[in-house]
């Protein structure tokens, strides 16, 4: 059975995530890993959870929006949170979108500068 149960180091290390992240994901109740004594174990649905949880990380959800969509898995199954899933990606994706223009717009603005500065340069000497 432990082979399918990751200590707290060794969940730290597959996920690449500092100890404090850990227990900070479990304060916040993201993630529930068992408990023996002090130590925590983390069985195949904790390991999943963390894969999601660092996966909509890094699509720039908040972790509570997160949490929330985990919860409606436990509450009413995986159709309703696919559903779910598709409105916050929707919402991302339009955000991520808006994002994207603002740095366009930054480095087009910051490139024209740029050239500007060089091109007085260039007329000074």
């Amino acid at each position: 059975m432990s082979e399918t149960r990751l200590s707290f180091k060794e969940m730290c290390a597959k996920f690449d995530v500092t100890p404090r992240t850990l227990r900070y994901y479990e304060y916040i109740e993201l993630l529930s890993p068992e408990r023996e004594g002090r130590s925590r174990f983390y069985g195949p649905t904790e390991v999943a959870r963390m894969v999601l949880i660092l996966r909509g990380r890094k699509f720039g959800f908040q972790l509570e929006d997160i949490r929330q969509w985990l919860l409606i898995y436990e509450e009413k199954g995986t159709e309703e949170q696919m559903r779910i899933w598709i409105d916050m990606s929707e919402r991302q994706l339009a955000e991520l979108a808006e994002q994207r223009r603002q740095l366009d717009e930054a480095i087009d603005e910051l490139t024209s500068l740029r050239n500007e500065t060089l091109a007085s340069l260039g007329d000074a000497k």
